[in-house]
């Protein structure tokens, strides 16, 4: 039962049922209305899954993207409490969240190495390393009784992705041998043809544009990103700049990942942006949050000519190293407008520089789609992670790839999938939760309250 990351980008929870015990993959969130004032974010409301509390066994996360993680912090242990199973540096993530909200040691939070297998309940779970555009993203092979459905999580097939090592096809390809009953796939890109691109190709434009400039360089991307974010440092400090981070997200991130020992051979970064001053243009570096506009982030505060932060002006040059997610482009427009106005040169994510490009997807196209359907062979298709549009392209593509059934479904539809059919039994209705900000702008955690029953629409067979 998809609650969500159907008919929309973000908010990615999937609960899976056999013999009477639950699963839950991912538990992201979506973001905001800007007509919301006072809304963190939105998330299911989980006094849904009061009927099956007592019988969900874990929740197991994909990666470390906010659509896929960013409930979890919010939820545990105070609306939900049950173990959570993480990549290493998905844990680190997810550790200083909970170390924020003093909630670690309620926490039963497991760690598993990308590749490796283990049993929850009635769930015999194979990670499968991939690639995306964070850090150690893992599809999932979920074994029952029934049979087996792999779940892709966000993925693409990069084969120089800096951090990390690529795909495991040699996975895949047991996996698909082995028969899969059914898949669910990310169908962000699946309406369109591209080429295999790879992190490799930014960080050759970048190095083009570093030691093109005479001015200082800003690197705007996904905090998260920390191969962008290597990227960068690398291509600053051989143009000969001292580089520093410029957001709370994007320096816990580094931290992490050097933690983790993913940053090994990355020079380091100076402590703070400030100590950037008195160094020429030509010398200074940032990396920094605020791809999508938003107005605290570093970016529209340095254009706004916050003094916290190095100042913007003529002869520097600003990055966009992310797309802007359908929706933000009205709060996109005037950062760079301002940033303009300054004399800045801004390039922007459809740009390239010596034929690379500043920005590259962290999603399939059709073509990879095409290689995986070919590696895993499912009799049935989920299209999953899109709006209908990316659904719709990608039901089409699944049926063209020789699957049985290719199920074009909605959030909250409970699927019943056995050895010879997969068929929605039902819609349920599963209310969205504004999870509101404090007097400091943070997320207010979401407190136990009178769950209202509901087990007639949510208990398994």
């Amino acid at each position: 039962m998809p609650l969500g990351g159907l008919g929309r980008i973000g908010m990615n929870w999937t609960l899976y049922g056999t013999d009477g015990r639950w699963l839950l993959v991912d538990a992201g969130l979506a973001f905001p209305d800007k007509d919301m004032e006072g809304v963190d974010c939105i998330v299911p409301d989980p006094a849904y899954l009061e009927p099956i509390i007592d019988r969900l066994c874990a929740l197991v996360v994909t990666h470390a993207h906010e659509d896929h993680i960013g409930s979890v912090a919010k939820l545990w242990p105070t609306a939900m409490d049950c173990p959570i199973y993480a990549s290493p540096f998905a844990t680190g993530i997810l550790n200083r969240r909970f170390d924020e909200a003093r909630t670690r040691a309620a926490i039963d939070l497991r760690t598993f190495q990308v590749g490796s297998s283990f049993e929850i309940g009635p769930f015999k779970i194979r990670t499968v390393r991939m690639t995306h555009s964070v850090p150690e993203p893992v599809s999932l092979a979920i074994t029952t009784s029934v049979g087996t459905v792999m779940h892709t999580g966000d993925w693409k097939f990069d084969p120089n992705p800096l951090i990390g090592q690529p795909t495991d096809f040699d996975a895949l390809r047991e996996i698909g041998d082995a028969g899969v009953l059914a898949m669910l796939a990310d169908s962000t890109n699946a309406h369109k043809e591209l080429p295999i691109t790879s992190e490799a190709d930014v960080a050759q434009a970048f190095r083009s544009i570093f030691a093109n400039r005479t001015g200082m360089v800003a690197v705007c991307c996904f905090a998260t990103n920390v191969a962008r974010m290597a990227s960068a440092v690398t291509a600053a400090h051989l143009s000969g700049r001292q580089v520093a981070l410029a957001g709370r997200s994007m320096r816990n991130c580094e931290e992490t990942a050097r933690e983790v020992g993913l940053l090994s051979g990355i020079p380091s970064l100076l402590a703070e942006p400030r100590h950037l001053r008195g160094l020429e243009r030509h010398e200074m570096a940032l990396v920094c949050t605020g791809t999508q506009g938003e107005e605290n982030a570093a970016l529209a505060r340095m254009a706004r000519g916050d003094r916290r932060l190095p100042l913007l002006s003529a002869g520097d040059t600003v990055i966009l190293s992310s797309r802007v997610i359908p929706g933000n482009e009205e709060a996109v427009e005037p950062v760079v407008e301002q940033l303009l106005k300054r004399g800045v040169e801004v390039i922007r994510s459809g740009d390239t520089a010596d034929g690379c490009p500043v920005h590259v997807s962290g999603h399939p196209g059709r073509e990879e789609l095409r290689t995986l359907y070919g590696l895993i062979r499912p009799r049935f298709a989920v299209p999953v992670h899109g709006h209908m549009l990316h659904q719709e392209a990608h039901t089409s593509l699944a049926r063209r790839c020789g699957v049985e059934k290719a199920l074009l479904a909605e959030e909250c539809e409970i699927i019943r999938l056995t050895a010879e059919e997969i068929s929605v039994e039902e819609s349920v209705h599963v209310p969205h939760l504004h999870v509101a900000r404090d007097a400091r702008g943070n997320a207010v955690p979401v407190k136990a309250r009178h769950l209202v029953s509901l087990r007639e629409e949510l208990a398994p067979a």
